[in-house]
């Protein structure tokens, strides 16, 4: 009887030891990917729509674009900063939440044009840009 109680107590053990493991492994690490992905893409993006507004921005006035961006990523939200990067000259997109961080170029148009701003997953997004600045 005594024998019975002790494997099976130090099997609960490690069952518990394995649940614990489990849920990094299995379902922290995959979403942690995919999120890692989307962040990527998200950053692409907007990447591209700020360079499309520099090289059609016009030389006296004004030129605004809205945008739409998902919502949430892997069911929970983020949020975008536009600034300086690892340059001096350049710029970037990061996307982040939490410990999760994604770094995206815009492309080296921050030598020429300061691009700045920052902006969530919720609702629609504006890009705007004045001759005259801000």
């Amino acid at each position: 009887m005594v024998e019975y109680i002790m494997v099976s107590g130090v099997l609960m053990g490690l069952l518990m030891v394995m649940l614990l493991l489990v849920n990094s492994a299995m379902m922290e690490t995959p979403s942690n990917q995919l999120t890692y992905v989307a962040f990527t893409d998200i950053g692409n993006g907007l990447s591209t729509r700020i360079v499309d507004i520099y090289a059609i921005a016009p030389s006296d006035g004004s030129i605004v674009t809205n945008f739409d961006i998902p919502n949430d990523v892997a069911g929970r939200d983020y949020s975008v900063v536009i600034g300086p990067g690892a340059n001096p000259v350049d710029q970037d997109v990061e996307i982040s939440r939490d410990l999760l961080e994604t770094h995206i170029s815009l492309a080296g148009i921050g030598a020429s044009r300061g691009v700045v701003g920052n902006t969530t997953g919720s609702g629609l997004n504006k890009i705007s840009y004045d001759s005259g600045g801000y």
